[in-house]
């Protein structure tokens, strides 16, 4: 028998948290509620979800307070999260983004729509498993294992990190638009924006600090994996 996926909601408002927890429970999720980031470390230290869903504003330390935290231990680094928030301003998404978030949603919103993200976001989260190890010079990152390291030393990727190291590793010395991406590595994902691809090559780009700049920027046309490192 396939386990629910399991959703921690972080909201401090209950008609919000119960709205999002019986959409997720009719749909084959199994939510638990939390109403603020002491009470949703509690609830992850019991038991780590598969997604968090975190309200931005919550009474004592922000959702963007907590989505930096959790991305900083290695316990909660590869959990997906969605930012819930009314602050629907470009720069408020890319605050949210930057703090670690997977993807991003504006209050109000439809508990369709909702359901999408959360679907879409738990596909990105699982690796591709077809296909062998992966390598350029001492990067080498294995899917079967969902690992990543350089010169034999390992790196921490979120999920969509991941997967979008994979695909530029296997597309290396290939020059991929913003679009290009957004449907290799998102997928179907239609509410993501093209500015949210630059977020997470920004994200890839920290991460692989030690290699160098291998994901390398073309003017005008999108990024490529350089498959030499610079000298």
């Amino acid at each position: 028998m396939k386990t629910m996926p399991s959703v921690l909601i972080v909201e401090d408002e209950s008609a919000i948290a119960e709205l999002i927890a019986v959409n997720l429970r009719h749909n084959g999720f199994r939510p638990t509620w939390a109403v603020d980031g002491a009470s949703a470390q509690r609830d992850i230290d019991s038991s780590l979800p598969d997604l968090i869903l975190l309200d931005w504003m919550l009474p004592g330390e922000s959702g963007l307070v907590l989505a930096r935290r959790w991305r900083s231990n290695p316990k909660t680094q590869t959990v997906p999260i969605i930012m819930l928030t009314a602050r629907g301003d470009e720069a408020d998404r890319v605050a949210g983004l930057d703090a670690g978030a997977d993807d991003y949603i504006a209050k109000p919103f439809s508990t369709k729509e909702l359901l999408a993200r959360v679907r879409a976001v738990l596909r990105r989260r699982t690796p591709e498993q077809a296909g062998e190890a992966l390598s350029l010079g001492p990067l080498l990152l294995d899917p079967s294992t969902h690992r990543v390291s350089f010169d034999k030393r390992p790196l921490k990727l979120g999920p969509t990190e991941f997967k979008l190291l994979h695909y530029l590793m296997g597309h290396a010395e290939r020059v991929h638009s913003r679009a290009q991406l957004l449907d290799k590595v998102w997928g179907d994902h239609v509410y993501i924006e093209e500015r949210t691809v630059d977020v997470h090559v920004k994200r890839l780009r920290e991460a692989l600090a030690e290699a160098g700049p291998m994901v390398e920027t073309v003017r005008g046309a999108g990024y490529r994996m350089t498959a030499s490192l610079p000298s």
